[in-house]
């Protein structure tokens, strides 16, 4: 009974993460900022749920899989290091910041208040 308690806080958490790196995805303003949210969302929300299959394994006479583990050590390693050689790229690499939008609201941002189901394309 504890462990299944267990297995779902691992997988509330691991769904949390992930519902808060896509939202800080969409919501967030440049780069820099964007590179954060799924990054922890990979790390933590994966890691959780790759633990919940792992522990759930092994209560039900499974034992876990070495995928499993080797998944899991993958994403720990390389999610931390392509986000720091991005960040680094994006401060010493001559980035540039995009050009206006041509419209009030930056590139690649969901305003619910604004966006409707039409797209916005010129009119000739």
């Amino acid at each position: 009974m504890i462990l299944n308690l267990l297995l779902a806080a691992l997988l509330v958490v691991a769904g949390t993460f992930g519902l808060i790196g896509s939202y800080g995805l969409l919501r967030l303003r440049d780069g820099m900022q964007r590179l954060h949210a799924p990054t922890k969302a990979s790390t933590v929300g994966l890691g959780a749920a790759l633990l919940a299959s792992m522990l759930h394994g092994l209560t039900i006479g499974t034992g876990f899989s070495w995928q499993e583990i080797a998944v899991m050590v993958f994403i720990f390693v390389t999610a931390p290091v392509s986000a720091n050689y991005l960040s680094k790229l994006h401060l010493f690499g001559g980035t540039y910041t995009p050009p206006p939008s041509g419209t009030d609201r930056p590139w690649a941002t969901f305003d619910p208040t604004v966006d409707t189901d039409e797209p916005d394309l010129p009119r000739r």
